[in-house]
């Protein structure tokens, strides 16, 4: 027991810049107040003194801010950041070295009992401020789920959920001008050249429109300097692609 606190302790102060010293994250981390309680929540519900397990865990939420059912499973060198408002449900699963920050909830959406009916994060996961991931399904090693993201399908190991609902980044739709220590730990999940794939879809059409549009004047004017004629049609509305390009900014 005594390894596992000295091993959270160690991880906090590796992973948060404000943490000072292991006496300050001791006294002062409710994310780190709360996997402690869990701990002992989390044994008596596995021997069977479940009334206690829910007691002990609903005093931590009030001491915390952070709902922990006593029926999860959390792994070692977990860091809940900030953590106020954080919900992690009954079969909800945490692999060892994941990061979750405030707000997040891991939640289920079926009220069948005696089933898997929240989500899976596998070692390393990083889940952003906000996020909400909801079902029963796995979020593969090392992944990140951006700040107010909506997961409600599996994430590849490595890549990042963004938006509502969540759209997946794949680690090689990424720029690859992430530095190592990026690559490896990310604050609130952001990949730094990571853009939103509809945001890259949007930005290649109107890429590829305003490009079209300046062949086809060039076309146009080409005509018109070897006499040819050609049928004119009214023009519809013009589009600024400066302007749709602000738009998805």
């Amino acid at each position: 027991m005594f390894r596992k606190l000295r091993e959270d302790i160690a991880s906090i102060l590796d992973r948060d810049p404000a943490a000072r010293n292991a006496w300050e994250v001791l006294t002062c981390y409710p994310g780190f107040h709360a996997i402690l309680l869990h701990r002992i929540s989390h044994w008596l519900w596995r021997h069977g003194l479940r009334w206690f397990a829910r007691f002990l865990s609903h005093l931590s939420r009030i001491m915390t801010g952070i709902e922990i059912h006593p029926g999860a499973v959390i792994g070692r060198r977990v860091f809940i950041d900030h953590g106020f408002g954080v919900v992690i449900g009954e079969t909800a699963e945490i692999g060892d070295d994941c990061t979750i920050y405030q707000g997040v909830t891991l939640g289920g959406t079926t009220l069948a009992e005696g089933k898997k009916r929240h989500p899976t994060l596998l070692q390393g996961v990083i889940v952003g401020a906000g996020a909400q991931l909801l079902g029963n399904f796995t979020v593969g090693e090392n992944a990140k789920v951006g700040s107010n993201a909506v997961v409600v399908r599996a994430v590849p190991a490595g890549a990042t959920a963004v938006g509502n609902p969540a759209r997946i980044i794949l680690p090689t739709d990424r720029d690859q001008g992430d530095d190592e220590a990026t690559r490896l730990f990310s604050s609130y999940g952001i990949t730094v050249n990571g853009d939103d794939p509809l945001y890259k879809a949007l930005r290649g059409l109107i890429n590829n429109a305003a490009t079209q549009d300046a062949q086809l004047k060039n076309i146009k004017q080409a005509l018109e300097n070897a006499g040819i004629d050609f049928e004119k049609v009214p023009e519809s509305g013009k589009v600024d692609p400066e302007q749709l390009g602000k738009l998805v900014e």
